[in-house]
């Protein structure tokens, strides 16, 4: 059954969102953990994720891969650009799997959907077969980013919310939001409550890329980026709480 008809009826009060995509950075899933991928911080997630599906809101989810591959990475080492993006795809793929494997251990219906067919262990995604999938209070992972090399997770996650008519996009990170310097080696760096987007790309701020960025101010698509190490954000940010930085027109 779909993870609201599973419901125990989660009354926190009424959603700010009826559809939302979730962005999650591939080492959100590896938490403090050596290895690729922490079951520990994946089931907490799940958790969070089916709390706010269980509501009645439409969920999708678009997941990194940098926990196990980076293309642009091994492309700078030498790889070839195109092939190191493939494999980066499929990274993505793997982390969708695990957070799949997790959403249902939690009792909640779940399809992975890939940019590119991999018909043994997910769906090809095709836009109306996704809504529909949310529609029926399904929560749809978004996996293999755009299916093209030379572009990152956070545009395919621009594009696809766009697709699907989300109503915002939460990029759930390893920090509390946008900082105008990085606050892991800047004590002073200050943290940013709102943002438009002309201000993310004219001061070349590390919320997504710019491809990203001109998706989203096109299309008036409001984003959030918050810390997915504080249990509830996502619960928060769906019940239009103030939580880490809104970028917006």
């Amino acid at each position: 059954m779909a993870c609201r008809e599973e419901s125990n009826a989660m009354s926190k009060g009424e959603p700010k969102y009826k559809r939302i995509l979730l962005k999650l950075s591939g080492e959100a899933l590896a938490g403090d953990s050596e290895n690729s991928l922490d079951p520990e911080t994946i089931s907490n997630v799940a958790v969070q994720v089916k709390a706010v599906a269980e509501m009645g809101v439409e969920v999708a989810l678009v997941i990194g891969g940098g926990n196990i591959f980076r293309g642009l990475a091994a492309s700078a080492e030498g790889m070839d650009r195109v092939t190191a993006d493939h494999m980066g795809m499929l990274a993505t793929v793997i982390n969708s799997l695990a957070f799949q494997d997790a959403l249902e251990r939690h009792s909640c219906e779940v399809r992975t959907m890939t940019a590119f067919p991999v018909h043994t262990i997910a769906e090809p995604f095709i836009r109306r077969r996704a809504i529909r999938h949310m529609e029926k209070g399904r929560v749809v992972i978004l996996a293999a980013g755009t299916g093209n090399p030379y572009f990152s997770t956070d545009t395919a996650a621009a594009l696809r919310a766009n697709e699907i008519s989300a109503e915002v996009i939460f990029k759930a990170t390893k920090v509390d939001g946008v900082y105008d310097s990085d606050p892991e080696t800047n004590p002073d760096a200050k943290l940013y409550e709102t943002l438009t987007y002309q201000q993310v790309l004219a001061d070349r701020l590390r919320v997504m890329d710019a491809t990203a960025i001109s998706l989203c101010r096109e299309n008036n698509t409001p984003i959030m980026v918050f810390s997915i190490r504080e249990k509830g954000n996502i619960m928060r940010a769906v019940l239009g709480e103030k939580v880490g930085t809104s970028v917006g027109p």
